[in-house]
């Protein structure tokens, strides 16, 4: 099988990387890797939907049967304990619009061509670890919201579960290219007054690792 892992950062897959039976570092952005009889390449894009958008839709000029995002993530609901890893089927571009006053419009209501939100193919693929994974509802920003009062606004408007800087960049290039895709976010922290002491970014990552193996195990 031949896979694509993307992420922002190395940091986010290197357990997962470390895994693999050969590793040959292309670049700085490319790493091509073998794990058992499966083909896997790591793209590391660098954060952000402008840097994700222009380097995933390079790596994709080669087909890949699965290209998994697979990063960390901030959570809208504080019933979502950190460390879990969530499958997000439909990502928002939540600051595409304008401002009309108090009002936030839309690209529907600007009536104004775009994609405003991207919602995932369902995979053909067989795949239990896949398929217990929760599927949960994201959005895609440029700045990590840390204020209340925009938190509500965001919530009342799109009702997310979690928040990243590329998912929906990933999953509409994919889409686009007709290449199997899902996006995989361990929830790092939860969505409020910025607060890095309450994070726990090596528990998230921890987990998104152990659900990368079992994913790739299952195809075996």
């Amino acid at each position: 099988m031949k896979l694509l892992i993307v992420s922002a950062t190395k940091f986010e897959v290197e357990p997962f990387l470390n895994k693999m039976d050969s590793v040959n570092a292309i670049n700085s952005t490319f790493i091509s890797a073998s794990y058992k009889n499966h083909q896997i390449d790591f793209l590391i894009t660098g954060v952000g939907m402008v840097a994700t958008a222009y380097h995933i839709t390079k790596a994709l000029f080669a087909k890949y049967d699965l290209a998994i995002n697979a990063g960390i993530c901030g959570s809208f609901n504080k019933n979502m304990e950190l460390g879990t890893v969530v499958n997000i089927y439909e990502d928002t571009f939540s600051e595409l619009g304008a401002e009309g006053g108090d009002a936030f419009l839309s690209l529907e209501d600007l009536k104004l061509n775009g994609v405003q939100k991207v919602v995932v193919t369902p995979l053909a693929i067989s795949n239990k670890s896949i398929d217990s994974i929760p599927k949960v509802s994201g959005i895609t920003v440029n700045t990590t919201h840390g204020n209340e009062q925009t938190i509500e606004k965001v919530v009342e408007r799109f009702h997310p579960y979690v928040e990243s800087m590329e998912g929906a960049a990933f999953l509409f290039a994919c889409e686009q290219e007709y290449i199997p895709c899902i996006q995989l976010r361990a929830v790092s922290n939860y969505v409020e007054k910025r607060n890095k002491d309450a994070w726990n970014i090596p528990l998230a990552i921890e987990n998104l690792n152990k659900q990368l193996i079992a994913i790739i195990n299952d195809f075996n």
